[in-house]
């Protein structure tokens, strides 16, 4: 590890930054690194331009990827090299604002049951019956599971906060029947090495495959289950600052976007049409044929 990555990471663990932010910014300070062939502490704006450019019309990068690297190099300049040129003036994408994919009840349905193997799909089942992440789904442990609260304890979520969420009674049988099949000690999926949890990876890879196996036509990630579950809460009837609780948000304004995709609400909106007089339109003058 460079002098310059120990540096940047250490700045990073001080401000109590997610493992999984540090990989992030870190991962991408070294493809700009790689791609100038040079330390970033010998680069400046001109090459923060240029990457940005080959990240747009070379790597085609997703909004979300393009801010992030945007984000580490604020950190790095701004923080770990101090540098007094204007890293205010790094400009973020605008990201395209789209719905989320959201499955009906019969679609998660056969989703889950194309997972074949079972830690994947309880994981993924667990996923859709708390409305988790997956990284924060593969991150419980055995204790966080409350069978006598009924409830779950979701530690250090994004933004490093605790928070519980429901425990359905028919999620704790299915995990109760894993728990005697599996004996997990630590974690309540463990990956291959017991002392690590389950990579979030491997699930995706099980959705994926289970998705195409469903034949879905939608695009579908594990993410698809949490916003599947809260979609299917708001049209069940449950009011957005509960499901803003449940979900983590800090703001109810992020909750708020699943107004835009419940049915049962949308639907409930009655078209301005509806309310003209019913009554037929004069017939049209009729044109003179052509001689």
């Amino acid at each position: 590890m460079t002098p310059l990555r120990q540096r940047m990471l250490h700045d990073l663990q001080v401000r109590n930054l997610s493992p999984r932010t540090i990989q992030c910014y870190l991962g991408h300070v070294a493809k700009f690194a790689q791609f100038f062939h040079r330390s970033p502490e010998h680069l400046g704006p001109e090459e923060v331009r240029l990457w940005q450019v080959h990240l747009v019309e070379e790597e085609k990068a997703s909004w979300s990827r393009f801010n992030q690297a945007v984000c580490a190099l604020r950190f790095l300049y701004r923080v770990t090299l101090g540098q007094d040129w204007p890293v205010t003036h790094i400009p973020y994408a605008k990201r395209p604002k789209r719905l989320p994919t959201v499955l009906s009840i019969d679609e998660v349905h056969r989703l889950l049951a194309c997972v074949p193997a079972l830690k994947p799909r309880l994981v993924l089942t667990t996923a859709y019956a708390a409305g988790l992440r997956i990284s924060e789904a593969t991150q419980l442990q055995v204790t966080h599971v409350d069978s006598q609260r009924m409830m779950i304890h979701i530690e250090q979520g994004k933004g490093a906060k605790d928070r519980l969420v429901p425990l359905s009674p028919r999620l704790l049988e299915e995990l109760r029947s894993y728990w005697r099949l599996t004996r997990p000690v630590h974690w309540l999926f463990p990956g291959l090495k017991p002392r690590q949890p389950l990579h979030p990876g491997t699930v995706r890879r099980e959705c994926q495959r289970a998705a195409r196996a469903a034949k879905l036509t939608k695009q579908v990630t594990p993410h698809t289950l949490r916003h599947s579950y809260a979609t299917h809460l708001l049209e069940a009837g449950v009011d957005l600052p509960t499901i803003q609780r449940l979900l983590g948000h800090g703001s109810v304004s992020t909750t708020m976007i699943y107004l835009h995709v419940g049915a049962q609400h949308v639907k409930a909106v009655t078209s301005p049409w509806n309310w003209l007089p019913i009554q037929p339109f004069p017939s049209p003058p009729e044109t003179p044929a052509e001689e």
